[in-house]
C-alpha cells in the first residue's frame, strides 16, 4: 500500500495506490531469477491444500515459470503474510503474520530438491529446512549462497555451510556487533572463509577481498519501492555467479537488477528482465 508518509500512532491516512501479490525473499528471488532468464525453483514451506494463501503462492510462481514441485505443502499449516506500507521516498514499513505449523518443517528430500540445479539460494529465516539443502548441495558441490536476512551466531553451521553470504545491513551488524561494515566484514572473515559481502542499499555493496576492504556504489535512480530488492539483487547475483563464476560480475547485475526493480511499484512484479538489465548496463558502461 503506498502512502504519501507513514502515519503517526492512532491516526489515518489516505493511501495512493495498493497492490495484492505474493512475496517473502524465496518467492522474489525465484521470480528475478525466471524473469532473468535462468530455471529458478522454489523449495519452501506452505500450507496444504486447504490453505488458500499457498494454494495462490503457487499459482502466481508457477505463472512466472518457477519450479514448485519441491515445495513442501503442510497439511492443516498456513503461510505467512504482511502488510506493507510505502511512503513517498519508497521507504517500507512492513507487518508479517509468521505462518503456523512451517517454521520447523524440513524438505521431504533435500537430495532429489537440489539434482540437477547449479547453485542453491538460501536464507536463515528457516534454519530446519535449509540445513539439510545446505548439506545436500554440499555433496553436489555447487554454490551455496547464503541471504544472511537476520542476525546469527559467528559459528552458525548454515552460515559456515554456504559458499558465498550476501547480509543485510542490520543482520551484518547484529552478527558481528561491529556498526562499521568495514570492521564488521573483517570480523566475520576471521573465522567464515567463503564469500562475504554486505549490501547497504543506496549505498551499495561491501565486500571482503583477500583480507581488503572493497565498495561498489548502487546505481542512481528515482526510487518508488525497495520492496524485494535486496531479494532481487540475491536472485540476479546467483545467477550470473552461476553463469560467469566472477562474483564482481554478479554483484553488477545484481545490482542493476535491484536498481530497476526499486523504479518499480509492486514488490516482485516489477522485477526486470533480462533484455532491460542489460541495456541498462549497457547505458551506464
Amino acid at each position: 500500500m503506498k502512502v504519501e508518509a507513514f502515519p503517526a500512532a492512532g491516526s489515518k491516512v489516505q493511501a495512493t495506490d495498493f497492490v495484492v501479490t505474493i512475496g517473502g525473499q524465496a518467492g522474489n528471488a525465484s521470480v528475478a531469477i525466471a524473469r532473468l532468464g535462468g530455471d529458478a525453483r522454489y523449495a519452501g514451506a506452505l500450507g496444504g491444500n486447504d490453505d488458500a494463501i499457498a494454494n495462490w503462492i503457487i499459482e502466481k510462481l508457477n505463472a512466472e515459470h518457477v519450479d514448485c514441485t519441491h515445495a513442501r505443502r503442510i497439511d492443516g499449516a498456513m503461510s505467512s503474510v504482511s502488510l506493507i506500507m510505502l511512503d513517498a521516498t519508497g521507504e517500507k514499513m512492513i507487518a508479517t503474520r509468521r505462518g503456523e505449523g512451517i517454521l520447523s518443517a524440513a524438505p521431504v528430500d533435500a537430495e532429489k530438491t537440489v539434482d540437477s540445479v547449479d547453485a542453491v539460494l538460501l536464507d536463515n529465516r528457516y534454519p530446519n529446512f535449509m540445513m539439510p539443502i545446505v548439506e545436500a548441495a554440499t555433496k553436489r558441490g555447487i554454490p551455496r549462497v547464503l541471504d544472511l536476512d537476520r542476525p546469527a551466531s559467528i559459528d552458525d553451521p548454515l552460515l559456515n555451510g554456504s559458499t558465498h553470504v550476501v547480509s543485510s545491513a542490520e543482520a551484518m551488524r547484529g552478527t558481528t556487533g561491529e556498526q562499521d561494515f568495514g570492521a564488521a566484514l573483517k570480523k566475520l572473515g576471521q573465522t567464515y572463509k567463503g564469500f562475504l559481502a554486505v549490501t547497504v542499499g543506496p549505498d551499495g555493496v561491501y565486500w571482503l577481498d583477500k583480507g581488503e576492504v572493497r565498495h561498489m556504489d548502487a546505481f542512481k535512480v528515482k526510487s518508488v519501492d525497495t520492496l524485494g530488492a535486496g531479494d532481487t539483487f540475491h536472485g540476479a547475483f546467483t545467477l550470473r555467479l552461476v553463469e560467469t563464476g566472477d562474483v564482481v560480475e554478479a554483484m553488477r547485475f545484481g545490482a542493476a537488477a535491484a536498481a530497476i526493480k526499486c523504479t518499480r511499484f509492486g514488490g516482485l512484479m516489477g522485477a526486470a528482465t533480462r533484455a532491460e538489465v542489460e541495456a541498462f548496463l549497457k547505458e551506464r558502461a
